[in-house]
């Protein structure tokens, strides 16, 4: 063995043994918030939250947003390719969390509020004059060189609740991520879990990864939160949660995710707008146990929309944003064709139960009208504890590792022929669907393409297919005659000799929304 060899055979050693020794420390770290968040499951809830002044918690938006981190202050500045950023407290986000910062050799340090951290500007330039020693913060957002080498970008952000967001290369905000839902859409009223404290493991210079865990409180349960985390082209952030139940909860929602849908595609909206889309996600698709892939558009309705897709152990579920394009939105200030989709991965096997998706009735594109989350089909009993593990990513158009040609539009209108003697009633309506995708590249018109098309209510009538002339679209035409009153579930997909070319786009029809 040369010097050199032996040399970087001895510095492989070291890195792997500091690694070992990282991971040794973070796991010794989590089992301690785990030990914790069991006890606290065994105590009655305490909602006791720090006492704010009033001239935060009265702060508008616009107020709010006058206080400013000032980012030579950010932590863990100049010390490698990661940096945190700190939220004030106000508005809002009336109840501060505690922030603690673990260094390479475990050992933690409460980081405390401190008021020169920030500027106050225009109307709040008088809250510099207050006392607001051990205050706590708001949240915090981490930054990373993402898309340039020369500055580091805010990718992932925690503020409010259990909600945090992120991005990948080339995106902007858009959906959310909540670490947990209880009883979401029931009528009793949601339960809000919220993340009471965070603690920030200092990552190697130039560490390209870096991990940190919360400890999560609600009137029902308590969790310990892993988030191994990644940015990159995909930001990719593996989660860990074990949860604890003080109370028993009816629903649970595993791994939710929070977006809003005012108009576009499929369901059309009457706005005097003239974007021809406002969405941060377009549809919810489902890979499910058995490998089929579902899509369905999302809407914003008439009436609250709960529905549910039974499976058994999923392989992944998403909201995604379609189209990537500018021309799909003509918003230069939202810029939603940067909104990033965001795709759930089980880690283990999640077993029986649904993907429930809730879309709610919105005016203002400011309202998060859709969530969607992984219900078990086992409910959690007080006393009980459960731990889930999953992978979560964001990407653009199709979820990772698809190869199913994937819908890129929808439309539906009156289910008549121009100039007919006998029009249908204004109930029949005339639906299509296009693909696009690997699976449908360079196949020749005269392929023998057919649709796989049911519905649960009403009659298909007139199912055709045909190559689109850009030669790379195929479109599935058809028309329903729905019964009266009563909802239609249908299900599409093109194949070719029996196998599916696309996903299967997935669509339930109401009778009296919005057309």
């Amino acid at each position: 063995m040369t010097l050199l060899t032996r040399f970087l055979a001895l510095a492989l050693g070291s890195m792997v043994a500091m690694d070992a020794a990282e991971a040794s420390s973070n796991e010794a770290l989590y089992d301690t918030i785990t030990d914790r968040a069991e006890r606290l499951a065994g105590e009655p809830y305490d909602d006791a939250a720090p006492e704010i002044p009033a001239a935060l918690t009265e702060l508008d938006y616009d107020q709010y947003r006058q206080i400013r981190f000032r980012p030579e202050h950010a932590i863990w500045r100049d010390q490698g390719l990661f940096e945190v950023q700190l939220f004030h407290p106000g508005f809002l986000y009336d109840r501060p969390v505690d922030l603690n910062l673990v260094n390479a050799d475990g050992e933690v340090h409460h980081l405390p509020f401190e008021a020169s951290h920030f500027r106050y500007d225009g109307d709040v330039a008088d809250l510099a004059k207050l006392e607001l020693d051990d205050l706590g913060y708001a949240g915090f957002r981490l930054h990373y060189p993402l898309n340039s080498g020369e500055y580091r970008d805010e990718f992932m952000v925690f503020l409010g609740a259990s909600y945090f967001r992120m991005v990948g290369r080339g995106q902007g905000y858009g959906l959310s991520t909540r670490g947990l839902a209880i009883d979401t859409a029931e009528p009793h009223g949601e339960e809000f879990p919220a993340f009471r404290e965070f603690w920030l493991v200092k990552p190697e210079p130039d560490a390209t990864h870096m991990t940190l865990f919360a400890l999560l409180d609600s009137p029902s349960l308590t969790g310990a939160y892993r988030f191994d985390i990644a940015p990159g082209s995909q930001t990719v952030v593996d989660t860990e949660a074990r949860l604890f139940a003080r109370e028993d909860v009816a629903k649970l929602g595993v791994a939710p995710l929070t977006s809003m849908f005012m108009h576009g595609g499929i369901a059309s909206y009457p706005a005097d707008d003239y974007r021809l889309r406002v969405h941060d996600s377009s549809g919810l698709a489902l890979h499910t146990g058995s490998g089929e892939r579902i899509w369905r558009p999302l809407s914003n309705p008439e009436k609250l929309h709960i529905s549910g897709l039974q499976d058994t152990s999923p392989q992944g579920f998403g909201l995604i944003q379609r189209p990537r394009h500018f021309d799909g939105y003509l918003d230069a200030e939202a810029r939603y064709e940067k909104r990033p989709s965001e795709w759930v991965t089980p880690l283990g096997d999640w077993g029986k139960g649904r993907l429930e998706l809730v879309e709610i009735p919105s005016d203002s594109e400011a309202n998060d009208n859709i969530t969607a989350y992984w219900v078990p089909e086992q409910p959690l009993k007080a006393g009980q504890s459960r731990t889930f593990r999953y992978r979560l990513r964001t990407f653009g158009a199709t979820p990772p590792d698809q190869r199913l040609a994937h819908v890129i539009r929808t439309r539906q209108g009156w289910g008549a022929t121009p100039g007919q003697d006998n029009p249908p009633p204004a109930s029949q309506r005339h639906f299509i669907v296009d693909f696009q995708g690997p699976s449908l590249e360079d196949l020749d018109a005269d392929q023998p393409v057919e649709m796989r098309l049911t519905t649960s209510k009403g009659e298909i009538l007139e199912p055709r297919v045909q190559r689109l002339p850009d030669g790379d679209t195929w479109r599935a035409n058809f028309r329903l005659a729905p019964e009266d009153g009563t909802p239609a579930d249908m299900r599409l997909a093109l194949m070719l000799h029996g196998e599916p070319l696309t996903e299967t786009w997935n669509y339930v029809w109401y009778p009296n929304e919005r057309r």
